[in-house]
């Protein structure tokens, strides 16, 4: 496969009253075309500060410290922001988590679709109005040219939802990032919108980074899984080995933290304690105060980088998990 996008040591900072957010230390992953990508982990990972640095939507709040994000071979950090309106909507794109919040409340829903259509082809306002209709009616959306006359206070939750994922795959993306895209949608929904994921990277050979708390998605999802814990990636693998065989601790403790059908009568055994301090994050390894497994060597030295503990798995611990 071919790869479509690369972050290397990606580090970013939040200045804020209480000091510096260090919201990313050194993230690096790569992803190829047609592979779903699913960043998991607790809230205040750091999960969305890394979609909104790929999209180069960062806050004025927010300093790059170091790092790239590479998308088809052009360093986005580093290529202006020409560039990047000539790709974000068209070649990337990204589901929010809040679509109501994501949408502009005094502009039709028409409008906002029909907007990404007409700046990225040379279509008519005619021929845009067909086509964002045909999105939102694959989408399930009933009486489409309806909805492209109402504002989004007017809509349900889920059927902003789906307008804003329309928006996003209008145009057929080579990545679409979706960032919580099914919090807060009844399952029936979040199925729905989860196979019509699926059928983009299936049938246009599309790459999507996936971003979730909820690991059951994970599973049914994933080609290959990256969790992160404050600010930085503990483990990276493809999914069944990462299920089947957790070499972190901080993930074995996710998945020992899930009910299963298989074995009714296990205890579920919770996440103790709290993620650290964004802002005063320790030089040793951030999960050592949670750790079960914990050695002299991770309370002295500094946070373990990512090392290989199988095939094409990688995990950021000094004593992981045995296989």
């Amino acid at each position: 496969m071919t790869e479509i996008l690369r972050v290397e040591n990606l580090r970013v900072e939040f200045e804020t009253n209480a000091g510096q957010v260090k919201a990313l230390n050194g993230v690096s992953f790569s992803q190829e075309e047609g592979q779903i990508y699913c960043v998991v982990g607790e809230s205040g990972a750091g999960k969305s500060t890394l979609a909104l640095a790929i999209m180069g939507l960062l806050p004025h709040s927010a300093t790059l410290v170091e790092g790239s994000v590479s998308f088809d071979g052009v360093d986005l950090m580093r290529a202006g922001s020409d560039y990047m309106r000539s790709i974000r909507g068209k070649e990337i794109t990204m589901v929010f988590q809040d679509a109501q919040t994501a949408l502009n409340p005094v502009q039709t829903v028409g409008t906002q679709l029909e907007e990404v259509i007409l700046n990225h082809t040379n279509l008519s306002t005619r021929q845009a109005n067909r086509m964002a209709q045909d999105v939102l009616r694959d989408l399930g959306l009933p009486d489409p040219r309806r909805i492209l006359g109402e504002y989004p206070f007017n809509l349900s939750g889920g059927m902003c939802q789906r307008v804003m994922i329309g928006i996003a795959l209008v145009l057929q993306p080579r990545l679409l990032i979706a960032d919580e895209a099914t919090s807060g949608l009844d399952v029936t929904l979040q199925a729905e919108i989860l196979d019509r994921l699926k059928r983009l990277c299936r049938d246009l050979n599309s790459a999507v980074l996936l971003i979730t708390h909820d690991m059951g998605i994970v599973a049914h999802m994933a080609n290959r899984v990256g969790v992160m814990y404050a600010g930085s990636l503990a483990e990276t693998a493809d999914v069944i080995p990462l299920f089947k065989e957790p070499r972190h601790p901080y993930t074995w403790s996710l998945i020992q933290s899930l009910p299963r059908l298989d074995d009714v009568g296990r205890r579920l055994q919770p996440l103790r304690g709290s993620p650290p301090d964004m802002v005063n994050l320790p030089e040793e390894c951030a999960f050592l105060p949670r750790c079960h497994k914990a050695l002299s060597q991770c309370r002295v030295n500094p946070s373990p980088p990512l090392e290989e503990v199988g095939e094409n798995h990688w995990a950021a611990c000094f004593n992981p998990m045995t296989e």
